[in-house]
């Protein structure tokens, strides 16, 4: 019943690399290095390859885990138990993308999680960004998305770490934020002020690779 309940919701598609290509490549890379378990050498850029590239690579790829994340606890995420999109009592998101909605909005968080991924997808699909050769404004579009990809991590490990648990998730949960996470630091992409609702779990994450 569970699993058909998940099934209903409709969810963003995977958003897929098109295989042969150098970024499959560099995504199969990134997977072998990643099997390793070294995940601070497996977000290192690779010798000779382009930086935005290797961003673009990694920004589809943790789109499509966050959104498999999101989607395990999505039942759990409604209206009613998540009445504003917030990251713990003292982080509270409210909703812009500069065109549509300019002014912020305050909405629910599976109201504000499907406004937030719609908009990423859109971007990943905008072949004047994410190609090559890419463009100017390439690095500070990747820096939004991945600084708005974090708050979904936020809000699940605040407000739904529990249902995560119970579905025996927190292993895939952690090991994906932890990747996520040495990436941004290693490329600088998200203001420090913009991790600060999950300071201490980034902390701790680290501190256990030194």
């Amino acid at each position: 019943l569970v699993s058909g309940s998940r099934s209903s919701k409709t969810f963003k598609p995977k958003k897929n690399i098109p295989e042969g290509s150098h970024q499959y490549e560099l995504l199969k890379h990134a997977e072998a290095t990643l099997g390793s378990g070294n995940l601070r050498q497996a977000v290192m850029l690779p010798e000779g390859e382009d930086l935005n590239e290797w961003i673009a690579v990694n920004t589809v790829d943790f789109f499509n885990q966050i959104n498999m994340l999101y989607g395990t606890i999505t039942e759990f995420c409604t209206e009613a138990s998540c009445p504003v999109m917030s990251a713990g009592p003292r982080y509270e998101y409210h909703w812009a993308d500069g065109t549509n909605i300019k002014k912020p909005i305050k909405c629910s968080a599976p109201k504000y999680i499907d406004y937030l991924m719609t908009w990423v997808q859109d971007q990943l699909d905008d072949e004047t960004i994410f190609r090559v050769p890419f463009p100017k404004n390439f690095m500070s579009v990747a820096k939004t998305i991945l600084k708005r990809l974090f708050r979904v991590y936020a809000h699940i490990y605040h407000q739904h770490f529990d249902s995560v648990m119970r579905l025996q998730e927190e292993a895939h949960l952690n090991t994906s934020f932890k990747h996520f996470i040495f990436f941004v630091q290693e490329f600088n992409l998200i203001d420090r002020r913009e991790l600060a609702p999950l300071q201490e779990l980034i902390e701790k994450l680290g501190s256990k690779d030194r």
